[in-house]
């Protein structure tokens, strides 16, 4: 696996994916940028829920030469259902590979991804209402008004095209009600 460009690093990653069948959505920033307004990042957030063994495969697939991953920490991420970070060692373009959640919440946002052309490639993608969700709870861990920067572009472009009962319900659940008006204020 080898690339050059983001694009590149997407299309090997998610030919990755598909070809072990690793269950992958992408989420953060692209997902935002895709349902509501752009924004830079050089970095490339992925959710992900593989077996032991599928893990093992990406990781045996991943050319040193090209990538650096510590097979360790993503084997304890897989343990921990955390996050452990691949980077394409030519461009610096960091995958950050977050391994789904146990959680309700984790299960049906990967229930629901939907597929999306980011950088012209057709990928599962988090659906608009749980990019929201997931951003105010990065916002609720992190106090990042870039988050709820990135919800107001949402709802700026998506708004009339949101399920808003399964919003309400787990923004009451997730205990997120501040943080989604501080957000829909600034839309």
């Amino acid at each position: 696996m080898t690339a050059s460009a983001p694009q590149d690093l997407l299309r090997a990653i998610v030919e990755r994916f598909d070809s072990i069948g690793i269950p992958y959505m992408i989420v953060g920033s692209f997902a935002s940028t895709a349902h509501g307004e752009p924004r830079s990042t050089q970095d490339l957030d992925l959710v992900i829920d593989p077996t032991p063994e599928q893990l093992e495969q990406l990781i045996v697939g991943l050319d040193a030469e090209h990538y650096y991953v510590d097979a360790d920490v993503a084997r304890d991420a897989l343990q921990r259902r955390a996050m452990f970070n691949v980077i394409e060692i030519e461009t610096a373009w960091k995958l950050d590979l977050v391994i789904r959640k146990a959680r309700a919440f984790s299960i049906a946002e990967m229930d629901r991804r939907q597929l999306t052309s980011i950088l012209g490639i057709r990928v599962a993608t988090a659906t608009p209402e749980d990019t929201i969700i997931a951003k105010l709870e990065w916002a609720k861990l992190g106090g990042s008004d870039r988050q709820l920067d990135d919800v107001a572009g949402i709802l700026r472009v998506r708004g009339s095209e949101l399920d808003v009962a399964y919003l309400d319900r787990w923004i009451a659940e997730l205990e997120l009600a501040d943080l989604w008006q501080r957000a829909r204020a600034r839309k």
